[in-house]
């Protein structure tokens, strides 16, 4: 933690965290250009860190802020959009006294509370929208329900299976085919115990396992492909003692170590059982795109992969408004043998830097011709840049087709929404801050067509902060 130096002069992007976020309730919004389509119809749900900083201290890594939920409704009388913070309890005991009370991934906590007031669930990694409620979801602890309409906070949420200790992380897989979700969570330790659930198309926990691991990694995303749960487990390795002692953030005590390898973990789905355990290069990953098997019996990965560790130094020093570590990532693929887990081939798919990858909800665990995520505009000096682009890959003609959002406006992750009214037909919103005006706004693309002007352009009422991932919810 340290004091905020409002002198600084920092890069544009660095203006949407630069305050702490303003909530706002039910609001019409407003056409700023085209027109929203008529088969647009559902609900964009996005989360994210709304607040950086506490009492003038700023908080220690990106991970660390209070967890804000943007929805905005769309339906036949336009768009209303509402934006709240989830009501941790933590969250709720410093707003009470204004300061920081507790540590988090990349902070301790001050004074004496380094041992009573740990971590804080902050609630602020991703969304999953079930049918009675929307889970808000952060990798170290339980779900927090809120109401799906206007996100009053309802509170932790245990999926009548999370008990004492158990997490529940922030990248579900789901099979809109069967219904059924996939999840994980971690329990650190000398030795950290992986939980896998499997749940029903409520959320409601209906089979879970546990399976230990070698040390403690940080595990962040896994795939769901085929019949198969996919964990690759990187070689980096925390070291639990000064974590314990509340001398060290988890951040900081997470070492690199390449000479461990990569371990690739394959589970069946229907039993949750290990079908193979496997070593191979190193390599780290936040996101995988997807997985699938080939006609062949291989299972195929995608990647948001980078050489190294050097990724969560860059995320650590987003949440100061300055970002100057180099941190190169590629989409690549993992060819493996399930029943083995020997790995066949790695390949990088697209030389460009990217994140949050994502293919339609439709085809999770299955073939995907394309793949939607996050890079720069081409000629962005990325040297002090984050993400200002969003883009598709098609991976039959091994065409990328990038948006230009112009100088200075920051997309978040791209969410594909299929057209309620005409099957060809799909969308791409993404929330933009605009460093030039400071300001944010909802952009909905031809998911066909992201190198041209959007279809509609939205005014939101105050600024969003960056956020991590979101969720589409059709009417």
């Amino acid at each position: 933690m340290h004091t905020i130096n409002k002198k600084s002069t920092k890069p544009a992007w660095a203006g949407a965290i630069a305050q702490p976020a303003s909530e706002f309730s039910p609001t019409q919004l407003q056409v700023l250009s085209g027109k929203i389509p008529e088969g647009l119809r559902g609900t964009l749900y996005r989360n994210g860190p709304g607040r950086l900083e506490r009492g003038n201290i700023r908080m220690g890594h990106w991970f660390d802020g209070d967890g804000a939920i943007l929805a905005v409704h769309f339906t036949s009388a336009g768009a209303t959009g509402v934006y709240r913070y989830v009501q941790t309890i933590g969250y709720k005991e410093e707003e009470a006294v204004n300061k920081l009370l507790y540590g988090n991934y990349g902070m301790t906590a001050p004074g004496w509370n380094k041992w009573s007031k740990a971590v804080k669930n902050a609630a602020n990694t991703s969304v999953i929208a079930l049918p009675d409620k929307l889970l808000a979801l952060w990798e170290g602890g339980k779900p927090h329900a809120l109401d799906l309409q206007n996100l009053e906070t309802f509170g932790e949420d245990d999926l009548s299976g999370l008990t004492e200790g158990l997490s529940y992380s922030a990248h579900c897989k789901r099979d809109l085919h069967t219904g059924e979700i996939f999840n994980f969570g971690v329990t650190p330790g000398l030795n950290a115990t992986l939980n896998i659930y499997k749940s029903d198309r409520t959320g409601k926990i209906i089979q879970k396992v546990q399976f230990q691991l070698d040390g403690t990694s940080l595990v962040h995303d896994f795939v769901l492909a085929g019949q198969y749960l996919i964990f690759c487990i990187p070689p980096v390795r925390m070291n639990p003692l000064p974590v314990l002692m509340g001398l060290s953030s988890y951040s900081d005590a997470f070492e690199w170590k390449p000479q461990l390898g990569t371990q690739i973990l394959v589970f069946d789905r229907e039993t949750l059982t290990l079908v193979s355990r496997s070593e191979t290069q190193a390599w780290y990953q936040w996101h995988f795109s997807n997985g699938y098997v080939d006609d062949s019996g291989l299972v195929n990965v995608d990647i948001a992969r980078y050489e190294d560790f050097q990724t969560n130094q860059f995320l650590k020093e987003v949440a100061t408004g300055t970002a100057k570590t180099a941190a190169k990532s590629s989409l690549s693929r993992l060819q493996l043998n399930p029943q083995t887990g020997k790995v066949t081939a790695i390949e990088q798919i697209l030389d460009r830097q990217c994140e949050f990858p994502t293919v339609p909800p439709q085809n999770v665990g299955q073939a995907s011709r394309y793949t939607y995520l996050s890079t720069y505009r081409q000629g962005t000096d990325i040297s002090e840049e984050i993400l200002n682009a969003i883009a598709r890959f098609d991976h039959q003609t091994e065409k990328l087709t990038s948006s230009n959002c112009g100088e200075n406006c920051y997309p978040s992750e791209p969410i594909y929404v299929q057209d309620a009214e005409n099957l060809n037909q799909a969308w791409v919103i993404t929330v933009v801050y605009d460093g030039n005006i400071n300001s944010s706004e909802v952009w909905v693309f031809n998911a066909d067509r992201l190198d041209e002007e959007p279809v509609c352009k939205l005014r939101l009422p105050s600024v969003i902060p960056h956020s991590f991932h979101g969720t589409w919810k059709p009417a």
